[in-house]
């Protein structure tokens, strides 16, 4: 609190206070309005004294300070709840951004290894595909392993990748031999057409079709039991087929009705 030059009485901060005077002590209100001003009555003169809160500095360029934000105010809270959000949401941003990249090495790696001579594959075939798959690593483990065996050399090198990598294999061995792995699904002439012409756009991952195959589907994998999988699968598309068109035809015939 303090005084300028037409002596009225500055405050920096809204408050209840008391001031004494020679004869008596007086008791001041302050009343915060839209504008930071503070109006205090004196009840003795009646007199009503205009207390405006002091302004803003200006910097040299002519802006205004910012006010500082207390840490415990609702304001703080807000931008705090804010940041969270924000927080939030990149960390869900990159971690689809992570699955994607990892469901797209994983599509890249079949797609290169497909042969170009086959128009579809068998649970057995594709079988053999995800061994393969899952002996990519073979190469980079026997490198590690002869930097490892290098006389004179302390402690392991590249322990932390070989760690990851191991990790990994076993995951996916754990899947294949239970419930079964993803992968792009080979066994349909029309899905392998399409993953075939597919150019490593991640944005048209869901346009491939995935199917999951355990090591016991490839064991129990016969020509017979495939042909029938597939003529069952032409047999739901027909009846897709017809199922639209008599849509189509009742909605034709009910347009008819109105006109």
């Amino acid at each position: 609190m303090h005084k300028n030059e037409s002596n009225k009485i500055m405050f920096d901060e809204p408050c209840h206070i008391s001031i004494t005077f020679p004869r008596f002590i007086l008791l001041i209100r302050t009343y915060k309005t839209e504008h930071h001003i503070f109006l205090i009555e004196d009840p003795l003169s009646k007199q009503v004294l205009s207390l405006s809160k002091p302004k803003l500095r200006k910097t040299q360029g002519g802006k205004q300070e910012k006010k500082v934000i207390h840490p415990y105010s609702r304001k703080a809270a807000q931008l705090a709840r804010e940041a969270h959000k924000q927080e939030k949401k990149e960390k869900l941003k990159t971690d689809k951004a992570l699955r994607l990249s990892i469901i797209g090495e994983k599509l890249e790696w079949f797609q290169s290894h497909l042969d170009p001579d086959k128009i579809e594959y068998t649970k057995k075939e594709a079988g053999e595909l995800i061994e393969n798959y899952m002996c990519r690593f073979n190469a980079e483990l026997e490198q590690i392993e002869l930097q490892n065996s290098i006389k004179g050399r302390q402690g392991r090198q590249h322990g932390s990748r070989e760690a990851v990598i191991k990790q990994t294999i076993e995951r996916e061995r754990q899947l294949y031999e239970g419930y079964g792995i993803e992968i792009p699904d080979i066994m349909n002439r029309k899905h392998l057409k399409y993953f075939r012409e597919w150019d490593g756009d991640l944005r048209k991952l869901p346009n491939i079709k995935m199917k999951k195959l355990s090591a016991m589907d490839a064991a129990c994998s016969h020509p017979e039991v495939a042909d029938m999988e597939a003529k069952e699968e032409s047999n739901k598309a027909e009846e897709s087929n017809r199922a639209e068109e008599l849509d189509k035809a009742e909605k034709l015939n009910k347009s008819e009705e109105v006109a």
